[in-house]
Parts: C-alpha cells; structure tokens; sequence
C-alpha cells in the first residue's frame, strides 16, 4: 500500500490531503509536534476506513524529523510521497527592519534545512523504487519578496531552490518534485471547494508529471 507522509499536519490543508490520498488508497502518515492533536486526526481518518498514524516531530529538531519518518516507513511501509507543509512560526512574518540573524536562521532551519533532512530520510527508498513525490506547499514569498514577511522571504526561496534542483537532478528516475505555491490565506482564496481544491490539485502533482512550481492562483491575486 502506497503510503503519504504529510509534514506539518494539522486539520485544515493535512487532514484534507489525507483525506485526498486516503480516497486513492494510501496510508498516511501524519508529523507535526502534538501526538494528541496526530492521534485525534488519525482517528478521525481511521474511523473513515483510511489507515492513519500520528508520528509527533519538530521540524526544527532534525533527528527527531529522520527518526518520524523512519518510524512511519517501518509501521506504514515505505514513503511513496512526502508533503513538506509546515505552518511557519508568526515571528518569521515580522519587517525586514525587524528581523535578526537568529531569526532568519530560525526560518531557514525550519523551512530548507528540515526539507533537506526529510528528503534524505526518504529519498533512497523512492530511488530504490523507481518512483515517488515530494512535494513542496509555500506562501507567494517563495517567489516574490515582502519586506513585511522577512522571515519567508529569506527562507522560502532556499526551500525552493533545494526542491528545484532536486526536481532537475531526479527528472529521470521516477522521483516528481513540485512546488505548490498558495498566495494568501486558503479561506481568502474564494475557491469552489475551499480546501479540497486546494487537496485536489496537490494529488495532481503527485500523480502526474509537469513543471516544479505551480502557482494555485496568480501571484498579484493573493496577498502573501
């Protein structure tokens, strides 16, 4: 059974993306810092017929990162897709004027570095395979700088560099890298379906081959 690792999992776009891949037959695999807060979305999934754990992590303590995911892939099977989707801490979002060297190494921990560990941590076996995703979910700071959002705007276009020439590197192996870049707030957004459409076009990403970055909507429509 193919198996998602979704990092950063909460139950807005995570528990809407395990929801999307459950309907397709994968097992989830949900990481962020609070087991509770897993385990009451694993059972919401579960009592839904899609088999879901909880692996508590922070993705600014790297082992405890590697060693989530290498639990997941020892419990679920190995990761077929990893979603790197963290919500980025409110003092990344601080004026340029504002922001320290220890922050901005803060938010490139969080953002390129955290990426970096997840990928080694499940990127053999994908290679191995022949196939597999990862798959990158930004704020429009990726790809355009915002003085009033420092932080992401140091960090984010690292995280996106990373995922681009990992998308270079592994175009040939079955491996797809993708970046989902959502300008704004989701409820802002005014899509059709809300977050499912948000869900929707990240299994397309997954599922099939196309560019590194998609932009959900046109940057000067969004806010961030």
């Amino acid at each position: 059974m193919p198996v998602i690792a979704i990092v950063g999992a909460g139950p807005g776009l995570g528990a809407a993306v395990a929801r999307r891949f459950g309907r397709e037959g994968f097992s989830i695999a949900l990481i962020s810092r609070d087991q509770s807060k897993l385990d009451a979305m694993a059972a919401e999934l579960e009592a839904s017929g899609v088999t879901a754990r909880g692996f508590a992590a922070d993705v600014l303590a790297p082992a405890e990162l590697e060693d989530a995911l290498a639990r997941a892939a020892a419990e679920l099977g190995p990761i077929t897709a990893l979603q790197y989707s963290p919500l980025p801490s409110r003092d990344y979002l601080k004026p340029v004027l504002d922001l320290t060297p220890e922050l901005a190494l803060e938010a490139l921990s969080f953002s390129a570095l955290g990426l970096i560990h997840a990928v080694r941590a499940v990127l053999p076996a994908m290679r191995q395979a022949g196939e597999g995703s990862i798959l990158l979910i930004n704020g429009g700071t990726s790809v355009k700088a915002r003085a009033g959002f420092a932080g992401t705007s140091v960090a984010f276009p690292a995280e996106s560099a990373y995922g681009e020439m990992l998308h270079d590197a592994l175009d040939s192996e079955g491996v797809r890298v993708k970046q989902l870049v959502i300008p704004g707030g989701i409820p802002q957004l005014q899509l059709d379906n809300g977050i499912d459409d948000v869900a929707d076009r990240i299994w397309g990403l997954h599922a099939e081959d196309g560019p590194f970055r998609t932009m959900l909507i046109p940057l000067e429509d969004g806010r961030e």
